[in-house]
Parts: C-alpha cells; structure tokens; sequence
C-alpha cells in the first residue's frame, strides 16, 4: 500500500497491546507504514493485569512493565474511555480503519448452573475480583459479613479470591490495593474459607507459584484432608501425570506438605480449606445462603470424574463461584453465545454463514476463549497479525470511507464533536503519577508503591487535566 495502513484496536489489555506491537513490528521490518489506534473502554490501559490480577501479585503484574513500553514508544496510539458500540460504533470504526482488531477480553463470569446459585450470599468471582482491584464500574463497598466461605473453582482466580478472603488486610498494605478495599476487609469477621474442586488434587488447575504463596500467608493455616487424597490415590491417570509433567509434580509435592498428623491443632486466627472430589450440586437456605451442598466423586482413569452417589453439605454464609471466565457480544459484531467467543479463523472474524468479515480480526480470549497464559497471547496475536497483513498484501482489506485527516485525528475530532471525554497515553502518565504520589504520601507503616483511584470520574479528570498540564 502507498499510505500507511490504519488499524484500529478494541482493547488495551495485554491481547491488544502485544497485537498493536507485533504488527507495527512487522510493518517496519517490510518497510511499510502503520498507523495503530488502541481504544479502551476504561480511563486507564493495561486490562486485566491492572484490573484483573489479585494485588498482591508483583510478579505478575510486572508484565506492565514491557506493555509500558510498547505504549511509550508513540508508535500506539492509546484513547481511553471509549467504549465500541456506545462511543463509537463498530461501523463507524470499519469506515475509518483498513481493519479493525478485537481484543476486548473476558470480563465477567462463567455460569454455573445449580439450584439456588443466585441466592443472596453468592457472588460471581470475576466481580469480586474487580472489586478488589478498583474498577471503577463496580460499586465501592463488597458485603463482607460471612464468617465461613466456600469459593467453587480449582484454577487460579479461586486461589486469588481464597486468598484475598482470608488474608489480613494489613498483609495487602504493600501493594496498590485501593483504600476503600482495604476498610471493607478490615471489617469482614471471616474466619474459614473452604475452596472446592470436582477432580482430585493432581488435577487443579492452579500454577505452582499461585499454590505455594497460599502457604506463605501470614497467620492462616492452609488445611487439607487425607480422606481426599486416598479417594484419588488408584487414579492411573494421575500417575501418568506425576510421571511426565513437572509442574503437577511440585503441586503435589506442596499438597502433600500440608498434611497433619491425626492430632495437629490449628494455630492461626483463619483458616483455608482446599477440597477435592467435590462437584456442587445445590446452594442450599432460605432467603439467603446457609450452606452448599456437593456430590462426591471419583476419577474414572481419563482425567474426568463421575458422581458417587454420595452427598455432603458444608455450613457456610457465602459463595463465590469462580468456575471461568466468558466474554460479552460486541454490537454489530458476530457472536457464538454458547463458546462466547467471536466466531474466527485464525482471528479473521467470520459471519453467519461462516465466511471472513473483510478487515475484522480478533485475537486474545475474545478469540479463543479465557484460557491459557500470558505467552499464549502473544501467540495468537502473532497469527491474527499474520492474517490481517496477508489481506493487506492480496489487496483483500477494504478502503476507509472516511478520511483520517491531516493529522490522522479525525477521529479525535468525532469523539470531541459529540462529548466524549476520552483519555490519551499522556493522561495515563498523569494519572500513573498521580496514583504513585497518593502511594508515597501514605501514612502507612509500610512502603506503598502506588494507591489507586477509583472513580472513574476521578481517573478521566486527572489524566485530562494532567495531559493538558504535559502539552
């Protein structure tokens, strides 16, 4: 092509910022040009690793580090607080772009579909989660009032729910967590925190590191049960995992550390309960939650489980399902309600009757569902990439209807027409300083990195206000 490409990007998570980089990456390298505009939905970027990943995760959240500079570099053009479908509709941005890439994730939670799961007391962990990172769309105050817990999931959002649950708010002090979560953890009277998995525990799904910081919270007991463990232990298909993968091999190794002899006695003022071979069958009260009620199981040799026959309820006052992710439909994009995924091949959107939208992509969990980690997003970025630049060359992207303008800030000037107070990669900067500075103010006995605001109000006029400040 003679003039840049223009390509514009739903979503400034991890999924959109690594396919913004890679293709100007791969543009550059065959000499061509690019022009990339990430929007966010939120005031600030980063997605689900700002507000997605427990606080108490430094390492992981590292990851914002590289993401910081891939924005920085000016070759993204970040614009916040716009949200496709509301702001801008998807045919708008399809007349303005050659192509068009979703990356908008998924935000709220899988169901589960069990007698009695909305009662009040049972809550969705991907709201919890929200809650407890700041985002500014949910409410500021979370019902904390049980004092025994069951989370249902075995992968690592259960584990960061379990674990927020029950640490001490003081532990949390360090990080950014925002001050209104740190006073409602204050005032939660929890005690226990049962978390519950259908398979055995040589099947969670739970990573290494997410299993041994459960261990290093202070002033909880970490408890299993040995009657779990000998239900799973003639599971041919567990051993066969114990002899050829690693990680299942240190997680068990962990497990297995936290059994107690017959007489141990519990020290700490909470406790954190992992059961296995627990599949739920029933929230069980009247008016609000009292109990759960599971079915026990047994391995079938595949890796599945199958029902016993045999059922158990555990008193408690609160549920929080965490059993995964799914993403919502995007207006005027196709949508398979039952994957909730964007229907794709190779991240080329396809429609009803299953041909590509020409210059619609996909990529990230909106693609593929919420599984897998940080590097399988970079891989599908790389081939919805692929894709997109191979349209371009065969001359398959359609033209933009619309002009971009001397300075490519057309749509810049559509957003200002109608109202929309929309966040730039200087107001982020703003707003990051802003945050750190709240942080080194504190009057915390511990260090603080940053404090985050909530409000997204808040976040829009310091980044707006900040960003004028830097021009």
């Amino acid at each position: 092509m003679t003039r840049p490409l223009r390509v514009a990007i739903g979503g400034a998570g991890p999924a959109g910022i690594y396919a913004g980089n890679i293709l100007r990456r791969q543009v550059a390298e065959s000499g061509g040009e690019v022009a990339i505009d990430l929007f966010e939905s939120l005031p600030a970027p980063y997605g689900l690793i700002r507000y997605g990943v427990a606080p108490d995760h430094p390492r992981i959240k590292g990851i914002v580090n590289s993401l910081h500079e891939m924005l920085d570099s000016g070759d993204l053009r970040l614009i916040g607080n716009v949200e496709i479908g509301r702001d801008l509709e998807v045919a708008e941005l399809r007349a303005r772009y050659d192509a068009v890439i979703f990356a908008t994730g998924a935000l709220r939670d899988a169901p589960l579909d069990i007698p009695g799961i909305e009662a009040p007391g049972s809550y969705g962990a991907a709201d919890f989660v929200a809650w407890y990172d700041g985002h500014p769309d949910v409410p500021r105050e979370w019902p904390l009032e049980a004092q025994s817990i069951a989370v249902i999931g075995n992968g690592n959002v259960a584990l960061d729910v379990a674990r927020v649950l029950a640490k001490h708010p003081k532990d949390l002090l360090p990080t950014d967590v925002p001050a209104n979560v740190v006073a409602g953890l204050e005032a939660s009277p929890v005690t226990d925190v049962h978390v519950f998995g259908r398979r055995g525990p040589t099947h969670v799904k739970f990573t290494p590191i997410e299993l041994r910081e459960l261990g290093e919270v202070p002033d909880v007991d970490v408890i299993v049960y040995d009657d779990d463990f000998e239900r799973a232990a003639n599971d041919p298909h567990a051993e066969q995992l114990l002899a050829s993968n690693n990680q299942v091999k240190v997680m068990t190794r962990t497990l297995n550390g936290w059994r107690k002899p017959a007489d141990w006695q519990p020290t700490a003022s909470r406790r954190l309960h992992l059961h296995f071979l627990h599949a739920p069958v029933e929230v069980v009260g009247d008016g609000r939650v009292e109990a759960v009620r599971f079915e026990r199981t047994r391995p079938v040799g595949d890796g599945s489980v199958e029902g016993t026959g045999e059922f158990v309820e555990y008193p408690v006052q609160a549920v929080y399902r965490a059993v995964g992710y799914a993403s919502s439909p995007l207006p005027g994009v196709p949508f398979d309600e039952r994957r909730a995924v964007i229907p794709n091949d190779g991240g080329r959107v396809l429609d009803a009757a299953g041909s590509p939208l020409p210059g619609v992509f996909a990529t990230g969990w909106i693609k593929r569902g919420p599984v897998g980690l940080i590097g399988h997003t970079k891989g599908d970025a790389l081939e919805t990439v692929a894709n997109l630049l191979a349209d371009a060359a065969a001359g398959a992207l359609p033209a933009p209807a619309v002009s971009p303008g001397a300075d490519g800030d057309e749509v810049l000037e559509l957003l200002e027409a109608r109202g929309v107070p929309f966040t730039t990669w200087a107001g982020w900067l703003a707003l990051d300083a802003h945050e750190r500075a709240l942080g080194e103010a504190s009057v915390a006995a511990v260090t603080r990195e940053r404090i985050k605001v909530v409000p997204r109000d808040e976040q829009v006029s310091i980044s707006r206000d900040g960003a004028l400040a830097l021009s």
